[in-house]
């Protein structure tokens, strides 16, 4: 239900958060259990098969109108937003050659933004060149290292790295700079820094307060 409000509303990206089942599917939860997610029933997700995590209600802890929402899978995901919007892929625990084979197979690969450690960005590169890494260097000093290790042209940090030195330092590599979510109240100050694009919890508010900047003669 996310995903479609999201392509409703013009989001660029939804986020997947990838992990693999103990029978090799690739599904998309943030945290390693579901113990969160479900009443009743405690666990890792590498330990129960797809069709056990199908069987899980993740809907109801929100509202009893969402307990028809389940788990749901890559390729199910893929099928949904191919054509519609972007993929940013938290690669959590799954394995990077069945992702890039479901990109490529959707035809996705360079829809994709991945969001890696350093060794499963490079092996994503070794599978699929054209696919785009996202690493986050942490604290600036760290920019350097990873433009020589991985020369990205999508760079992601937080509210709490970022600087108007750090925005150029992306820009001079030819590099984007996406940052995770801060207070709202950042936003127009990370902006006037140069930053490329801001995730978020809350896409309607961020695209009514770029909207409403835009109409101030603002960069949207």
């Amino acid at each position: 239900a996310a995903y479609r409000k999201a392509i409703e509303l013009g989001c660029d990206f939804v986020e997947v958060d990838l992990r693999e089942t103990k029978d090799g599917a690739i599904v998309s939860i943030h945290n390693g259990t579901v113990d969160h997610y479900t009443n009743g029933v405690t666990g890792s997700v590498k330990d129960f098969t797809l069709a056990e995590l199908k069987a899980m209600d993740i809907g109801s802890r929100v509202g009893p109108e969402w307990a028809h929402e389940r788990i749901p899978t890559f390729e199910e995901i893929l099928d949904l937003c191919a054509g519609k919007i972007g993929l940013y892929i938290d690669l959590k625990a799954a394995p990077v050659d069945k992702v890039v084979a479901a990109l490529k197979a959707h035809d996705m690969a360079r829809r994709a933004v991945w969001y890696a450690n350093v060794v499963e960005l490079r092996r994503m590169k070794e599978t699929c060149p054209e696919c785009i890494a996202m690493p986050d260097p942490g604290p600036e000093k760290y920019l350097p290292r990873l433009f020589e290790l991985l020369h990205p042209t999508v760079v992601a940090s937080s509210w709490d790295e970022i600087s108007p030195t750090f925005a150029a330092a992306c820009h001079d590599a030819g590099a984007l700079l996406i940052v995770d979510e801060g207070n709202p109240k950042q936003w127009e100050e990370g902006l006037s820094w140069g930053i490329d694009g801001i995730q978020t919890d809350h896409p309607e508010t961020l695209i009514a307060f770029l909207e409403e900047r835009a109409k101030k003669g603002g960069k949207p």
